[in-house]
């Protein structure tokens, strides 16, 4: 197996430019090609995630050009739903382009398979095909019932006015109904049923759906009218830096003395990870923060304290919290957490045992997580800790080596599939 082993570091101090948002990136990517018109996209990130999402508009009709020595492209709009009508599309692990694209295939007229890794199979999406087969997609599972693969055929007419979905799983059920509602060329509103989770990856969509001219009508977190009438492209369009990224940096400004200061993303930002930054101040850290920076240094007096957090605003930056409890003072609860069991890998047990490794006492639960470090003892050295084919869980155990204990990574290239230039990064902050 392929590993990379990070020696005792004294501590992190530096400057670090992110890569762009997955999140915003591939949402912006199927807006711009349902637009009408070109769209110039700065700063799209180069990932996994975001190579999939171009092969598989590619196959769907969409043409778009990356420009020379840089991480711009142009995105040719096709303006309605895709041409191509017949595809089989491979999306590999990739969750926003998995759902989104579910959603905009089953409303575009055509035959399409949509298939990835074997994991991707394991995560459900059943919710979100009872939702679009109410408003007359025809959907069918070619393995599980409620799992990818799938294979969808045109459509039914119909003129329902509203059609339910379930919040509770995940976020992107509802921002993949949301941003393919516009082919129905219809209002239609969606009613979300249940607790909605991650409601700041809604904000998200709902910001960028603004950005191409469709405003969606909210009623709190539980009615949202998409009105009729299509996208169009805004001319141009810049992708933030990724603020789940920023969390494993800020973090390290916290542990190994700091300060470690982020760029291309602050108090400006549209992404609700930025928060974490005040879970970071919650546990004595010391913040800074403008525009597009964010800047983190350990406490001033003693150690980390624990916390008791809902996360549901943070899942993913909730991760490196996981990591940061090992170096706190007390038990960390880490709460409202379901979603880690249906992402990359089931998180929530993945954490709990790497965490074990390292010497953490934890008590994982149906949605959270108690972890109390091994302090006054010192954490293991030397632990191999094990990815799942997981980049969040490389890059959050990756900062245990800050904090003077060498630490074993396996499979140190998953993290391609949202930062390929993570350990470099990490490298230069590294002291």
């Amino acid at each position: 197996m392929d590993y990379i082993d990070l020696p005792a570091a004294a501590g992190a101090r530096g400057e670090v430019r992110l890569p762009g948002s997955k999140s915003i990136s591939n949402r912006v990517l199927l807006l711009a090609a349902l637009a009408r018109g070109s769209t110039e996209v700065k700063a799209l990130l180069d990932s996994d995630d975001t190579r999939v999402m171009l092969e598989a508009l590619a196959r769907l009709g969409v043409r778009w050009q990356r420009h020379a020595d840089s991480d711009d492209y142009r995105v040719e709009g096709v303006g309605g739903p895709f041409p191509v009508k017949r595809a089989e599309l491979f999306l590999g692990n990739a969750g926003t382009a998995f759902r989104s694209l579910t959603a905009a295939c089953a409303l575009a007229g055509g035959d399409y398979v949509l298939k990835g890794v074997p994991r991707m199979h394991e995560r459900p999406i059943g919710d979100l095909v009872d939702a679009l087969r109410g408003l007359g997609a025809r959907i069918d599972y070619l393995g599980n019932p409620g799992y990818p693969p799938l294979a969808i055929a045109p459509p039914q007419p119909t003129h329902t006015p509203e059609v339910g979905v379930r919040g509770s799983v995940s976020s992107q059920y509802l921002t993949g109904l949301l941003i393919a509602a516009p082919l129905l060329g219809r209002t239609v509103t969606v009613r979300v049923e249940g607790e909605l989770i991650s409601k700041p990856y809604v904000e998200i969509t709902l910001n960028l759906m603004r950005r191409f001219g469709v405003e969606v009508v909210r009623e709190g977190w539980v009615r949202f009218t998409v009105p009729q009438g299509g996208y169009l492209s805004p001319g141009e369009i810049q992708v933030e830096a990724d603020a789940s990224s920023a969390s494993y940096f800020l973090a390290a400004g916290a542990i190994g003395g700091g300060p470690v200061r982020v760029l291309g993303v602050g108090r400006d930002s549209i992404q609700g990870d930025v928060r974490f930054a005040d879970a970071l101040a919650s546990m004595g850290a010391v913040i800074a923060m403008g525009p597009d920076w964010i800047e983190a240094r350990a406490p001033v007096h003693g150690r980390l304290k624990a916390l008791d957090l809902d996360c549901n605003s943070i899942p993913d930056a909730a991760m490196t919290l996981a990591v940061l409890a090992l170096f706190a003072e007390g038990t960390t609860t880490l709460r409202n957490i379901a979603s880690w069991r249906v992402k990359e890998t089931d998180r929530i047990a993945a954490m709990a045992t790497e965490l074990r490794k390292l010497g953490a006492t934890v008590e994982e639960g149906a949605d959270d997580l108690r972890i109390t470090p091994p302090y006054p003892s010192p954490l293991t050295p030397h632990a191999a800790i094990d990815t799942y084919d997981d980049h969040r869980m490389a890059m959050c155990f990756s900062l245990v080596c800050l904090a003077g204990v060498p630490i074993r990574i396996n499979d140190p290239k998953c993290v391609n599939k949202t930062f390929p230039g993570y350990w470099q990064a990490f490298a230069g902050i590294r002291r």
